[in-house]
């Protein structure tokens, strides 16, 4: 039987539309997120600060080697987005056939080659001596289940580009279940403890990638997959890495300035470490909630240049901007007000929470300035730029936040400095976004083209 997209990108009231479409697609997230948060919780409540703090002072790391493929989920998701507004079917079989593939090769990369190189750029980010082997074994047991990773972020992007949220978000559910009764289990009755929660990520990733395989496979829709019919189209992959690669780069670069500020933050000692980790997942819940805004975003967007309503584009920035904020500023300000509480649920050692408390109050407070970047970045690479988007990004939002980790940083030694130039950089950021946006719908405007090329 045909499923029913849960939401028309292209008709009707926007707010009303971006809601159906962002909230669902907010819960996966947060449930994803609880694939990580469950490790730290159950390591800081049940094993040791040490285990939870060698399980953080991997995150950024593992952002930097995953980011650079998941940008090409984002590239599958614009280009079937735009093959389904404007009703070609035949581009959507190709899409969803070859972004299948593309995910497998991938996850088949990333085990290759990520895993013989973990050990090397753990200590090259000068990750604590007593947290390096726990580390390094957390994160190869995680690289495993990377091309599950692969073919659920991609598979859901398919599913979502068509306006289907809600299946993801009952298959991360089923995932999110399952991962956080493995973590009990192997921690608390096999005494795995680091080890025990990685193979607890791995094993729910493999359950969400079945899940989203076994979706993609009902006969009757659009974009049913054949497994014998997959292969690479190359007009396909050529559109999807024109969009997607640019993105996984500014992603991959994100997270290079990333892991220079966690390098930062390990000289600063495991408490200290500690303390960044509880604090970084708690943010990650309110950046999940607003990155929703995003690719909707980014999906709407899509859709309607795809379908040649070009006069909803600025309604959609407006809208979503509007959404991201409130967003950002409601959950930002309750982190903060119950950040206490909040960082007590991943570690009950009193001595984690003063340096968990300088980042919260320093980043969630102001967190909705990345939102309304993000979104804005999100509507452009909608629009069809690919490079524009990722240059300003890299430029402001990287670069930027490089040389203040060198200057300023390095002249006023201390965390809170050092927190201080996520802000910084989300405001220098938006701005320039949002000159390219009139720039470039300026020049969709005036043109019989259906989307703009940088």
């Amino acid at each position: 039987m045909r499923h029913t997209p849960d939401v028309d990108m292209c008709n009707g009231p926007l707010v009303g539309n971006l809601l159906r479409f962002s909230i669902p697609l907010m819960a996966s997230g947060i449930l994803q997120l609880l694939f990580n948060a469950a490790d730290i919780i159950v390591l800081g409540q049940f094993a040791s600060s040490s285990a939870m703090a060698a399980v953080g002072a991997t995150s950024s790391l593992n952002s930097l080697l995953v980011n650079l493929f998941l940008g090409l989920s984002i590239g599958c998701s614009v280009v079937m987005a735009h093959s389904y507004g404007a009703q070609d079917w035949r581009r959507v079989h190709d899409t969803v056939h070859t972004a299948v593939l593309l995910a497998l090769i991938c996850g088949a990369v990333l085990v290759v080659a990520g895993i013989p190189l973990l050990p090397i750029l753990l200590r090259w980010m000068d990750t604590p001596a007593d947290l390096l082997n726990q580390s390094i074994l957390y994160m190869r047991i995680v690289f495993v289940g990377m091309p599950a990773m692969m073919l659920y972020d991609f598979g859901a992007g398919i599913l979502r580009a068509t306006g289907d949220t809600r299946r993801p978000l009952f298959f991360l559910t089923a995932a999110g279940i399952t991962n956080a009764s493995l973590n009990v289990i192997f921690v608390l009755v096999f005494q795995m403890d680091v080890a025990g929660v990685a193979l607890a990520t791995s094993i729910s990733q493999y359950l969400s990638a079945f899940l989203i395989l076994r979706c993609l496979s009902e006969p009757g829709t659009h974009y049913q997959l054949h497994p014998r019919e997959m292969r690479i189209c190359k007009p396909v992959l050529v559109q999807i890495i024109r969009v997607g690669l640019p993105a996984g780069i500014q992603s991959a670069v994100f997270s290079i300035s990333n892991v220079l500020i966690q390098s930062s933050i390990n000289t600063f000692g495991t408490l200290a470490v500690a303390g960044s980790t509880a604090s970084s997942n708690i943010e990650n819940f309110v950046y999940t909630a607003m990155n929703s805004v995003y690719q909707a975003a980014l999906n709407f967007t899509s859709q309607n240049i795809g379908a040649g309503k070009k006069e909803r584009i600025p309604l959609i920035l407006r809208d979503c901007l509007m959404i991201v904020t409130v967003i950002g500023l409601v959950l930002g300000g309750l982190a903060v007000l119950f950040g206490r509480q909040l960082l007590s649920i991943y570690s009950s050692d009193p001595e984690i929470l003063p340096y968990g408390l300088e980042r919260i109050r320093v980043i969630c407070l102001t967190y909705f300035l990345c939102g309304l970047m993000d979104v804005t970045c999100g509507v452009v690479r909608g629009m069809g730029a690919a490079v524009t988007p990722t240059i300003v990004s890299l430029t402001g939002a990287c670069v930027l936040r490089i040389i203040w980790i060198y200057t300023i940083f390095v002249a006023f030694h201390s965390l809170f400095v050092l927190y201080l130039s996520y802000p910084v950089t989300w405001v220098v950021t938006f701005a320039v976004h949002m000159i390219c946006f009139s720039i470039f719908f300026r020049r969709l405007r005036h043109s019989s083209a259906v989307s703009v090329r940088d």
